[in-house]
Order: C-alpha cells, then structure tokens, then sequence
C-alpha cells in the first residue's frame, strides 16, 4: 500500500511567482527564484499541490474575472512546462471590507479544496509570503513555512513553524523533515 500524499496550499503573488501588486496582465508572469525548482521538488517528492490566493483586484475593478481565468491558465501552462501538475487554482476574489468567507485568513477556499480533491486540511502544509497566510495554516491546523522575502517577513514570523528563503528551501526543509507523504491525517483520494 502506498504512503499517503501530503497537499501543499500555495499563495501565488510573492510565493511562487513575482507579486506586481494586482496582476492584470497574463504576459507578466515569471516565477520567483527557486519557486520553479520547489515546485518540481514538491511534485517528485509526491505532494499535491494547490495555489489558494486572495485576488481582491477583481473586486477592486482593477481586472475582470475572466482575466483572471486568463492569467490562471497561463500559470498551469507554465508549471506545466517544467513538469509539474496542480490538483487546482482557487481565488477570492472579494474585497477585504465584503468580509467573505473565503478570504484567506478565512478557510473557505481551502475547505472548498478539500471537499474536491479529498484531503484533510489539518494534514497539509501552507506556504506563503504575507501573515493571513501563517493565519490560514494556523486555523487549519497546518504546518506553516513563511517566505522571507514577503511584507510579513519585516517583523516576527507571523506564527509560521518555519521561516524559508524560497520554494526550493521549503521542498528541501519538508524532506529533510521526513514528512513527504507519511502522514495519515493527509490521506487524499487516489
């Protein structure tokens, strides 16, 4: 019987691509540092891998939702080509003041996430640049890995279980964790 996989919830701006603020143009997306090596890292090492991420622009009228859709397919074709899949893209695309529960720090998206591809929240691992990422982990349960280079970085951790240059860092922090896919807790559909 194989070991069960563990799902990694990824922010998109700062964690795994550059943050240009309210992104609103497909062509502008480029993986950050060590993001597109993590990536395949995470993905050899067996995890499922899921980007939950606010995108309050739409809401904003800075972009519409179908750019949005736009710029979102264009980040699967771009992990593709370097041999990664995503199990899904999941956005808010709410303003903060509407107060949506789906939202991160709020759970939604996640349990949204989970309810589709059949894991359990508590077991996964979030990774993010910004404190309503660390928040969301903390709600969830999960383990949480701060990206150094984000805002919330400037000050303490933001309650994150481990501070990270960058996605490669993160892969390499979970293997030597040994936790790349043994936990039960975490067990998703085949």
């Amino acid at each position: 019987m194989t070991a069960p996989r563990r799902v990694i919830i990824l922010d998109r701006d700062g964690t795994v691509i550059v943050d240009h603020g309210y992104l609103d143009d497909p062509e502008k997306l480029q993986f950050l540092p060590g993001a597109a090596q993590g990536l395949q890292r995470l993905h050899v090492q067996g995890h499922r891998l899921i980007i939950v991420s606010n995108q309050s622009g739409v809401g904003r009228g800075r972009l519409s939702l179908e750019r949005l859709q736009q710029i979102n397919r264009r980040l699967i074709d771009m992990v593709r080509a370097i041999g990664v899949e995503l199990a899904g893209i999941y956005c808010c695309p709410h303003r903060p003041e509407e107060n949506c529960g789906c939202r991160k720090p709020q759970t939604g998206l996640v349990l949204q996430a989970a309810a589709a591809l059949g894991f359990e929240p508590e077991g996964c691992i979030v990774i993010g640049d910004k404190h309503s990422d660390m928040e969301l982990g903390r709600r969830l349960g999960a383990i949480t890995m701060l990206v150094s280079s984000g805002a919330a970085s400037a000050s303490a951790p933001a309650g994150a279980n481990y501070l990270i240059r960058d996605l490669l860092e993160a892969s390499q922090v979970i293997d030597s964790l040994g936790i790349a896919g043994r936990d039960a807790r975490c067990a998703t559909a085949p």
